[in-house]
């Protein structure tokens, strides 16, 4: 029976019911870590800020949590708008906090904390959260049940110091497991010691009756040396190349960016010979494990910085060329970033997404490894050594991966740059128009899923060649070998995919007509000689932007990307209705893939999240095969003619 709908069946969701309702939209729900790491983080931007010295955290043995800072201690007075006091709102309002107002004039500069929305979520999925605070010569006591206050705000006394005391019992039902990992919290709270020396951070187990102290008077630096000294075989290190840069005001006045005082990045960084890459990220000391722009920026600089070391002293052998997954390689490092106001993958901060950060920690990192690579030769040509080292190896194995599949087993074509999962419901290959397109994608994919096998030209129109002389082309070859799949027809088994390498095959071709042309040749060899790989929805078209459109206005800079000349359009019409003038809105097009840098490239056609994939299938089979015949086949030219006549006057193309 058909339901009503009705106005009654519309719910609002109030306060920090959103937060129990869809726990994982705000959370990691796997344990109650991160709703406790977002009190820890407070503490931690206090510390940033220069008003806390000292972070303690106790594992209570009745489950619950407090994290106690000596910082300036939460506002407790009546909020001027809303008419409670302030700390109960932090702690019961969605995007409620001091974090917003990224100006001088602001509470917090550089924070780990945006939206406002942490503790509240960790209110939200806590059975009792009590908080005391100390300022002003006074104590406050307030305490919430389910997220609700229970215990209304009270002054308890006077006290000497000032700061802030949060304890929680975070509630089991909202968890996969109630227990706190306790190496993950030890590691969290090592990193708020190693990022800000001098900060004291103590852990204390009443269950253990134990209690560990973590402070680097060193920093960054001799943290990563010790983890070095335990990993390393004998094998050669590196000297420490660490230090820090921040812009200034005299800086930010040279440079054509939307850069901010303060902003910048700390590092350290070791060489390993024989060593798998270790890296640990942060941003405003907020660590990110899944890394982001900030790291991608780091290995650019670096990479950039020995590139130019090695041509100017002429270190690189003949035909040998660099990449920076040779040079990252053999990387340990500790990164951490300061942003005025970073954009992060989700509320759980795992990944950073600023644009600008990558260009930010690239320029720092690059002109400080440029320098100490000429102060300390000898490591610097040992480094080159390395990588050198690293590119020959790539390049003989591509050399020797090049064999017909007429000889038997099927070898990969060496321009194929293969990913390391051999997950196939995960694996993506992406056929790119040309070298310099291939160059960029390698940089800008996640080498765990993502392939790239470079194209070189026009692909053969394949409309009319029969299936058994297909491999006479060498395009085709090396996309059946790459893919796994033979040639078939439609009426062919489900078994032709049972050695597919890939679950998507990405055809990414430059955004003109030459690349659509290139798009429809393959689209036809697809169509024509894999059907069954197409009917079960392995085929994907990527859409790169054509356009790129720059706001520079004095207190507005973004930047936006368009996929043709109706959404540019459409965006510039928006930016006006908005309020930016013509005048600080610069319109950039794009000539190719190749054109585009592999961060670009990466967000805009790479990235899972913000890249747009069409999936091919096609929903007339009869009507398809016409359209194909009339546009691929040699006896058509006819035919042709005649549809050109007719629609020509309705094709949009960029030219």
């Amino acid at each position: 029976m058909a339901v009503a709908y009705q106005e009654s069946d519309i719910q609002v969701l109030k306060g920090l019911e959103p937060v129990r309702q869809r726990p994982g939209m705000y959370t990691r729900t796997e344990n109650p870590l991160h709703i406790i790491q977002e009190v820890i983080d407070n503490a931690a931007d206090e510390a940033l800020g220069g008003y806390a010295t000292r972070i303690d955290v106790v594992l209570h043995r009745d489950a619950s949590i407090s994290v106690q800072d000596n910082g300036r201690g939460i506002p407790v007075g009546i909020h001027p708008v809303e008419g409670v006091p302030t700390v109960e709102l932090v702690f019961t309002r969605l995007h409620a906090g001091g974090k917003f107002s990224k100006t001088s004039g602001g509470a917090y500069a550089f924070s780990g904390g945006l939206h406002g929305v942490g503790v509240s979520v960790t209110n939200a999925l806590s059975t009792r959260l009590e908080v005391e605070v100390v300022r002003d010569g006074k104590r406050w006591q307030l305490a919430f049940a389910g997220g609700d206050v229970c215990e209304a705000l009270t002054e308890v006394g006077k006290a000497r110091g000032h700061g802030t005391r949060v304890r929680a019992w975070p509630d089991a039902q909202y968890f996969d497991s109630p227990k706190l990992p306790l190496a993950e919290l030890e590691r969290l709270l090592r990193s708020k010691a190693v990022l800000l020396p001098g900060l004291v951070v103590t852990l204390c187990n009443e269950a253990s009756e134990q209690t560990q102290t973590w402070q680097f008077s060193g920093g960054m630096g001799d943290y990563l040396q010790s983890v070095c000294q335990q990993e390393t075989d004998g094998s050669y290190v590196s000297p420490l190349f660490s230090g820090e840069h921040y812009l200034t005001k005299a800086q930010i006045a040279g440079l054509k960016s939307d850069a901010a005082e303060g902003e910048g990045a700390s590092w350290a960084v070791l060489f390993r010979e024989g060593a798998a890459r270790f890296s640990e990220s942060y941003v405003n000391l907020i660590p990110t494990p899944v890394g982001g722009t900030h790291e991608t920026g780091l290995r650019a600089g670096l990479f950039e910085a020995l590139q130019a070391f090695c041509q100017h002293h002429a270190l690189l052998p003949k035909g040998v060329q660099l990449t920076a997954d040779d040079v990252w390689g053999r990387v340990a490092c500790i990164l951490s970033a300061r942003v005025l106001d970073p954009q992060f993958q989700g509320q759980t901060k795992d990944k950073l997404t600023s644009r600008a950060a990558h260009a930010l920690v690239a320029s720092c990192i690059k002109d400080a490894f440029t320098l100490w690579l000429n102060a300390h030769l000898d490591a610097g040509k040992k480094i080159a050594e390395m990588a050198i080292k690293a590119a020959l190896e790539r390049s003989k194995t591509a050399k020797t991966a090049v064999k017909k599949k007429t000889s038997g087993a099927a070898v990969l074509p060496g321009k194929l740059t293969d990913c390391e999962s051999n997950d196939i419901r995960e694996n993506e290959l992406f056929l790119v128009e040309g070298d310099s397109a291939g160059g960029s994608a390698k940089q800008a994919r996640d080498k765990r899923t993502q392939a790239i096998l470079p194209l070189r030209g026009k692909v053969l129109n394949t409309w009319e060649v029969p299936s058994a002389e297909l491999f006479a082309n060498n395009e085709v070859h090396d996309i059946s070998v790459a893919i796994g799949v033979d040639p078939h027809s439609e009426n062919a088994p489900d078994s032709v995919l049972e050695s597919l390498r890939y679950g998507k095959v990405v055809l990414m071709t430059d955004a003109d007509v030459d690349g659509a042309h290139i798009q429809t040749l393959l689209l036809t060899l697809f169509y024509r000689h894999f059907p069954k790989l197409v009917a079960a929805g392995h085929l994907f078209v990527g859409q790169p932007p054509l356009f790129r459109i720059d706001v520079d206005a004095s207190k507005r800079k973004q930047k936006f990307y368009a996929l043709d000349e109706n959404e540019r359009d459409s965006l510039v019409q928006r930016l006006v209705d908005e309020g930016v003038k013509e005048q600080h809105i610069s319109i950039a097009r794009f000539k190719g893939l190749g054109e585009m840098n592999p961060d670009q490239l990466k967000e805009t056609a790479m990235s899972v999240d913000t890249r747009r994939l069409l999936c091919i299938q096609w929903p007339n089979a009869n009507e398809a095969n016409d359209m194909f015949d009339m546009l691929m086949a040699k006896k058509s030219s006819g035919d042709r003619r005649l549809w050109m006549e007719s629609k020509g006057y309705s094709v949009e193309a960029d030219i």
